[in-house]
Parts: C-alpha cells; sequence; structure tokens
C-alpha cells in the first residue's frame, strides 16, 4: 500500500528535537521532507554520542534518531541568493515545519504571510516555547524550562527526593507530535480549498495538554498535585515494588485485579482487610500497603512475581533498561525495532514508526549528511 503522505513535499525549518521530530513523523507517513539547514548545521549533529570514520567524519546517533527519511539541504539565509532559493522551495511546499523563534524566520523574509501569499495551499506548523503571540512568545525555552513551567515537575519524583525531570524530553517531543496530527489533520482542508493556515505549537501549552488527569485533579478539589515515586493517586497497589533479586511494577487497577495480588502472594485475607477492600480505602493506606506487599515479594525474583501475576491476568513487567527492552525479541519479532544504515557509523539500529497497520513503517533513507542532497532537491523542486 501507498502511505498517506505520498506526494506531499514537507519543508522542515528544524532544529534540536521538536520540529526535526514532526518532519520525522511526516516522513515516516510518506511525506517527502526536506530539511533546510544553516552552512553549519543542525545544533544536534554535533551531539553524541558520534561515530567517527579514519578520516576524521563525524555524525551524531542522537541526530539520527529524528532525521530518518529526509533530505538535507543547505542555504545561508543571510545570502540574497540562497534565500532566493529557499523562497523558491517553499513556493513548491505543501507543508512548512519551523521550530525557530518567533520571529526569526519573518525577519528573513520567510514569515506565514509572506511564504503563503499568492500560494495555492500552505500548512505552516511553527512550534515554540510559548506561542507566536502573547507575552511570552519572544523568551527561549528549551525541555528543562517548559517542564519546569508547565507543573509536570512538581509532580516528579518522590516526596522525600529533590526536584527531578522525566528522563525523556516530553515537551519536545509532545509538540512535535501535536504538531504532525496538526498538519495531517489541516492538509486536506487546505489543499481542498486554497486557504493557507498557520498552526501555531506552543510547547508549554502541548505539555499541558498532556497532563489532563493532574489539571483536572487540581479544578476538582482546588489542591495542587504531588509528586508520588511510581505510587498513583487513585489507584493501589500499582507501582514498583522490590522483589528479592530488584524491581518489578505490578498495576491492579480495580478490585478483582487485587483479589489476584492477594491470591498469588499467598494471602487472601489481606483482600478482605477494612484498609485494603475497597480501591479508595487502598489508596489512603498505600504506604501500609505497600510494605505489606514488599514483605510477600522479598522472598522470591522479579522474574518470579512478574510470572506468577501475569498468569492470574494482573498486569504486571520488569523495569528494563533501554538496553534490556531494545534487546526484547518482542519487539524485535514486532518490526519496531530494525536495522538502520547510519552515515559513518554503518548498520545501526532504529524504532520506526509505532503505529501498526496501512503500509509497512518506511526506512528508505537514513539521516542525511549536511546538504547532502542541495542540488538533488533544487533541480525536482524546480527552485533557481
Amino acid at each position: 500500500m501507498t502511505r498517506p503522505l505520498e506526494g506531499v513535499r514537507v519543508l522542515e525549518f528544524g532544529h534540536v528535537a521538536a520540529g526535526p521530530f514532526a518532519g520525522m513523523l511526516l516522513a515516516d507517513l510518506g511525506a517527502d521532507v526536506v530539511k533546510v539547514e544553516s552552512p553549519d548545521g543542525d545544533q544536534m549533529r554535533s551531539w553524541p554520542p558520534l561515530a567517527e570514520s579514519a578520516d576524521g567524519e563525524r555524525f551524531s546517533h542522537n541526530f539520527a534518531s529524528v532525521n530518518r527519511n529526509k533530505r538535507s539541504v543547505v542555504a545561508d539565509l543571510k545570502d540574497p541568493a540562497d534565500l532566493a532559493r529557499v523562497r523558491d522551495l517553499c513556493r513548491q511546499a505543501d507543508v512548512v515545519v519551523e521550530n525557530y523563534r518567533p520571529g526569526v524566520l519573518a525577519r528573513l523574509g520567510l514569515g506565514y504571510d509572506e511564504i503563503s501569499s499568492d500560494h495555492r495551499g500552505l500548512v505552516v506548523a511553527s512550534v515554540s516555547g510559548f506561542g507566536q503571540t502573547g507575552a511570552y512568545a519572544g523568551m527561549g525555552a528549551y525541555d528543562v524550562v517548559i517542564q519546569a513551567m508547565s507543573g509536570m515537575m512538581s509532580v516528579s519524583g518522590t516526596p522525600e527526593g529533590e526536584l527531578v525531570k522525566p528522563g525523556v524530553p516530553v515537551a519536545d517531543f509532545a509538540s512535535g507530535l501535536y504538531a504532525a496530527l496538526a498538519v495531517v489533520a489541516w492538509l486536506p482542508r487546505v489543499r481542498a480549498t486554497g486557504q493557507s493556515v498557520h498552526l501555531d505549537v506552543p510547547m508549554l501549552d502541548s505539555l499541558l495538554a498532556i497532563s489532563a488527569l493532574q489539571t483536572s485533579e487540581y479544578w476538582g478539589t482546588g489542591v495542587d498535585p504531588v509528586p508520588l515515586g511510581t505510587r498513583h493517586p487513585r489507584n493501589a497497589p500499582y507501582q514498583v515494588f522490590r522483589a528479592a533479586d530488584g524491581p518489578f511494577v505490578l498495576a491492579a487497577g480495580n478490585d478483582k485485579l487485587w483479589r489476584h495480588v492477594c491470591a498469588v502472594v499467598g494471602d487472601p485475607a489481606l483482600a478482605d482487610d477494612s484498609r485494603f477492600a475497597a480501591q479508595a480505602d487502598r489508596v489512603a493506606h498505600q504506604l501500609e500497603l505497600e510494605k505489606l506487599l514488599d514483605d510477600h515479594f522479598s522472598t522470591a525474583t522479579a522474574e518470579h512475581w512478574v510470572a506468577a501475576l501475569r498468569a492470574a491476568g494482573v498486569p504486571a513487567g520488569p523495569v528494563n533498561t533501554f538496553g534490556q527492552v531494545l534487546a526484547d525479541p518482542v519487539l524485535h519479532d514486532s518490526g519496531l525495532v530494525r536495522p538502520y544504515e547510519v552515515p559513518v557509523a554503518g548498520t545501526s539500529w532504529t524504532t520506526v514508526f509505532p503505529v501498526r497497520g496501512g503500509a509497512d513503517a518506511r526506512l528508505d533513507r537514513p539521516a542525511p549528511r549536511l546538504g547532502e542532497q542541495t542540488d538533488e532537491v533544487l533541480a525536482e523542486w524546480g527552485a533557481r
């Protein structure tokens, strides 16, 4: 089957994570994504780990992870000739994705008003820390700043510990997902009507949007949610526990599953203890419940308990490192983890577009070297 975005031309003015991730998702779905870079390149090209060849060429594995299936064009946007060529590319594009600070591209003559004027119909998705308008619009932002300002950092970590941020840059990737979703949603209408649209994708708004349970908790109670470690504010037992040889996780999200847990640990009477009989009771007495269950779990290995709980129908799993989960044969068999050619490094690995069904996941272009397809794209797209 053909991929849904085949024939769609996307111009990406992306750097680091949010914009490039959005562009990669569109490329995964079949779009021809051309990444416009300065002569210095996307700064993520210098991020380790770096593969290095005998002649000194380097290539970043981090860069490769968010730039597959794209082509790279080099342009100095302060050079009139290069700027003219990029404007030609904009005229040929169906979509532009960018994550420059608001106003930067406009000052170069590549703002939405300029590139959409007289266009046959263009979708422009602008990802920024705080949006294109408003009191915060001009401020710079990185993922950690957005995590702090959004409230996410306030609910991460343990009640006793210092503030921590999630180890994955969720603000970058959540906003990239929203940008790609919005592009796909609006593209058919823009193509049908010829009316261009500017999609403003603030990272702060995106992170708050995926914090729906926390925001609704605050509005419903007037009390700020707090960090709970791996515990859940409304379900128990639903967290990490300690077995004899290390941690594992279980999620007994209802009374039936709770009774199965009690049976697995050999203490069925625990299910009728007044402190733990109902979900709300178990949440109110989580610390006591945690200690009692840890005492049971300390008698055998994590592998034993995960197998026993799964056999009883209780969702449970190991606490994997990335090395462990990426080696899981089930994920290789499913096609999520695949070999991937990385310039300089040679054969490496990647996780492909994770939605199954329709066409096979696209993996026909490695992440490009800087400016690798400049001449090719200019010729194909008819830019001078």
